[in-house]
């Protein structure tokens, strides 16, 4: 029997699961800020690399290939009596994730690829770290870690020297394995191979697999929708965990909009992601006959059908919104579409430039009452803006 990696599950047995793999250097606490909204409806697996985290370095040894960590999954799927699963990974653990779609397609539903690459350079870069690893420990590897990891605003944060701890932690020979499977590592002339459903999100500051890595990846996946973020570095799912969690949430639901049930179903879900559980609990409770179909329409239609489609990421449909209602001069809906963006993975920063965008084209006094309006949720959401 091959033995398995460390994994953690969350979330309900029975619901349907997604599997996440997490980058060179890192446990499966990468994912720990993005487990409460991906565990809503599925059942959500974390697995550690070798040597990473709790599992052993042994599972794989010198000369060790991408294939041999798809194995480890695959392995870790049987042993949950799952045969079919979703999969999101972070760098290394897209590739896994993108290995897995090109060569077991039986095995993955829907894909979600974060800060990754069809290839992540040339071989001889990974096969020296690797060495050195070996001979001096990861130490000697981590120095650079902190500014390919992270943007110089967010190095020093508590949260990103926690996942820096994480790196030294990390067994020296695992590490150095990880390193050989990615020196050999490259599926750029297989990618239209993949027919799984792909996101791939990019952060615009990222340096060890660039936005063109993502594009590459999108060019080569038929099908497949790019997310790029701004004021993220390799380890977007760290630094900016809400807006890739919308771009994952975004991505997961939308294929599960196919009939009315299904759709109201999916709706419901993405409404509460969006809306927040207290407002919409409120809506289902003030409706009454007079007012049922109109929540019905909206659920299905409006969540179920629109903001589910996969043609535009959350933050997008989020900007959007924010403009028409901007546009039409419904404060009380643009209130709640404030609250919403900060969900989808807006900042205050970016609410702001969307609302200096409707000064010009929806009208100066428009702006301004939106600017009001704005101001009053953001500083009720954080006293600071």
């Amino acid at each position: 029997m091959t033995a398995l990696p460390y994994f953690r599950s969350d979330g309900a047995e029975g619901d349907p699961p997604l599997i996440l793999g997490t980058s060179l250097g890192t446990s499966l606490a990468a994912w720990d800020a993005l487990v409460p909204g991906l565990a809503r409806g599925r059942r959500v697996v974390r697995w550690d690399l070798p040597g990473h985290g709790g599992s052993p370095a042994s599972l794989v040894g010198e000369g060790a290939t991408v294939a041999d960590l798809a194995d480890l999954v695959l392995a870790l799927a049987d042993h949950l009596g799952v045969r079919r699963f979703d999969y999101a990974g972070i760098s290394l653990g897209g590739a896994v994730g993108l290995h897995l779609a090109v060569h077991h397609p039986e095995r993955v539903g829907l894909l979600g690829v974060v800060c990754s690459s069809a290839r992540f350079g040339e071989p001889s870069g990974w096969r020296d770290r690797a060495e050195l690893a070996r001979a001096k420990g990861v130490e000697a590897v981590a120095g650079g870690a902190p500014g390919r990891w992270f943007t110089a605003g967010f190095v020093g944060t508590p949260v990103a020297q926690a996942a820096l701890r994480d790196l030294l932690a990390t067994d020296s020979a695992g590490y150095a394995a990880c390193c050989d499977a990615i020196a050999t590592y490259d599926l750029r002339s297989e990618l239209s191979r993949i027919t799984a459903p792909t996101l791939v999100v990019a952060g615009r500051e990222d340096a060890a697999t660039p936005p063109a890595h993502a594009r590459e990846l999108t060019d080569g996946i038929d099908g497949s929708t790019l997310v790029e973020l701004a004021g993220a570095a390799h380890l977007a799912a760290i630094e900016r965990p809400a807006a890739v969690l919308a771009a994952l949430q975004g991505h997961f639901s939308a294929q599960e909009a196919k009939d009315d049930g299904a759709r109201y179903t999916a709706g419901m879900t993405v409404r509460r992601q969006v809306l927040g559980d207290a407002h919409v609990d409120q809506a289902v409770e003030r409706t009454t006959a007079f007012t049922a179909e109109f929540q019905d329409f909206i659920t299905r239609y409006a969540w179920g059908e629109i903001w589910t489609r996969p043609g535009l990421d959350r933050r997008t449909r989020s900007c959007i919104t924010l403009t028409a209602l901007v546009a039409h001069g419904h404060l009380d809906e643009l209130a709640m579409h404030v609250r919403a963006a900060l969900r989808n993975g807006l900042t205050a920063d970016d609410i702001k430039e969307v609302l200096l965008q409707t000064a010009v084209y929806c009208g100066v006094p428009a702006a301004n009452a939106a600017f009001a309006t704005a101001q009053r949720v953001l500083a009720d959401v954080d006293p600071s803006n």
